[in-house]
């Protein structure tokens, strides 16, 4: 493509062209000529020829923005002469605090302090549940004591007065211990029913002073059978879960505290009782004081974070010295029975009380009950002693037959 030359042009000086008035100024058009070569609108002081956007100075150019000291270059922050802790770290958009200086720290450094807030995990585990092993017991030990001992003297009395009656306790704690239950497994959308353990409980018990080991299995049997018939009623959402809860139960509290019956139905059956839960006492006292005192090295803390392995020493010591004067010189037993008898008893307390804690942080909950102050519900106080039974039927009958 050719560009046409001046003289070509329209409004252009060359010969054979009339000037353009309105492009000229009033002088030019007088004279006939614009008198400036070329185009008249490449000389207008126009929009042209004005400093352009790009030849000002720009926002890069200008020293109030861009020259500015940036923030972590300003002094007094990262810069101070008075700062003997050196640079502060940048956390995201915010400086880090700056650390203490030692001159600050408490007196006291033999650990380190955390201020760090405790996972959900420990938080949920340790506050529906126990303290760490070696902590204060968190429990009212005045009302602790005080039931403690009152119960104490209900069994010893009514043992020793009419051993029915202690039947009759043994039978109250229990229905209560299985309502206590059910009502704790409810809190796992369980549902065992409640109508055929409660009569169950009655039949095991009775059947197991009146026709012994076998009665007590016989009514263990009955028990589980109405269980299953009875939660047919309510359909078949939840029915499998429902039926497994309640044999549970049955199994559990009824049928344990059974061998606790066999115990009593011999002539020495108070002695070989009482011989029974005074061990299971001793080895609650001697793991707690033993715990409390020595306890550093937790026995299993995602059960029981208060049970430790020092504890444990403690409540086999303490069963030894308790078990050895019943089953040695009441009983008629050899001299190392009481020992055995202890040793085993120690293991069975803490393994039901082991086994309790397990199911009530699978619950989410503390305590079964609160019927016992100090000491939370029934089925608290028989943790230890429902398995502990069954062990001390078993030996006492090798070690101290009738």
């Amino acid at each position: 493509m050719t560009t046409p030359s001046a003289a070509d042009r329209p409004g252009s000086s060359g010969p054979g062209t009339e000037p353009l008035p309105r492009y000229g100024s009033g002088a030019a058009q007088s004279s006939g000529t614009l008198g400036r070569s070329g185009p008249a609108w490449s000389h207008r002081p126009g929009r042209n020829e004005r400093p352009g956007r790009d030849e000002r100075p720009g926002r890069d150019e200008r020293p109030e923005r861009n020259e500015r000291p940036e923030r972590n270059e300003r002094p007094g922050r990262n810069d101070r002469e008075d700062d003997d802790t050196g640079p502060v770290p940048i956390v995201g958009d915010r400086p880090a605090p700056p650390p203490r200086p030692a001159d600050d720290l408490p007196a006291s450094t033999d650990q380190p302090t955390s201020t760090a807030m405790p996972s959900p995990l420990e938080v949920g585990e340790l506050a529906t549940t126990e303290r760490p092993a070696g902590g204060r017991a968190g429990r009212d030990l005045r009302a602790a004591i005080g039931v403690g001992v009152g119960l104490v003297a209900v069994i010893v009395a009514s043992l020793f007065v009419w051993r029915p009656a202690f039947l009759a306790v043994l039978v109250t704690a229990i229905l209560v211990a299985v309502v206590e239950l059910t009502r704790a497994l409810g809190a796992g959308r369980f549902s065992p029913p409640l109508v055929p353990l409660l009569l169950g409980t009655l039949v095991m018990e009775g059947l197991a002073w009146s026709r012994g080991p076998t009665g007590l299995v016989v009514g263990f049997l009955l028990t589980a059978l109405a269980v299953v018939l009875w939660r047919l009623g309510h359909g078949p959402a939840g029915y499998l879960k429902d039926a497994a809860s309640g044999v549970l139960v049955a199994l559990y509290v009824p049928l344990l505290a059974g061998f606790a019956v066999l115990l009593l139905v011999p002539d020495d059956g108070a002695v070989r009782v009482l011989a029974f839960i005074a061990t299971v006492i001793a080895s609650d006292v001697g793991g707690y004081a033993a715990g409390v005192l020595f306890g550093k090295h937790a026995m299993a803390p995602s059960i029981s974070p208060k049970k430790s392995w020092e504890g444990m020493a403690g409540s086999v010591v303490a069963c030894m010295l308790m078990a050895t004067p019943f089953v040695v010189l009441w009983l008629g037993g050899p001299w190392w029975s009481g020992l055995v008898f202890g040793a085993a008893l120690a293991v069975s307390s803490t393994v039901g009380d082991l086994g309790e804690s397990l199911i009530k942080r699978d619950l989410g909950i503390k305590d079964m009950g609160n019927l016992l102050p100090g000491h939370g519900g029934i089925m608290d106080r028989l943790d230890s002693l429902l398995p502990s039974a069954a062990v001390a039927y078993l030996l006492l009958s090798l070690l101290a037959p009738v």
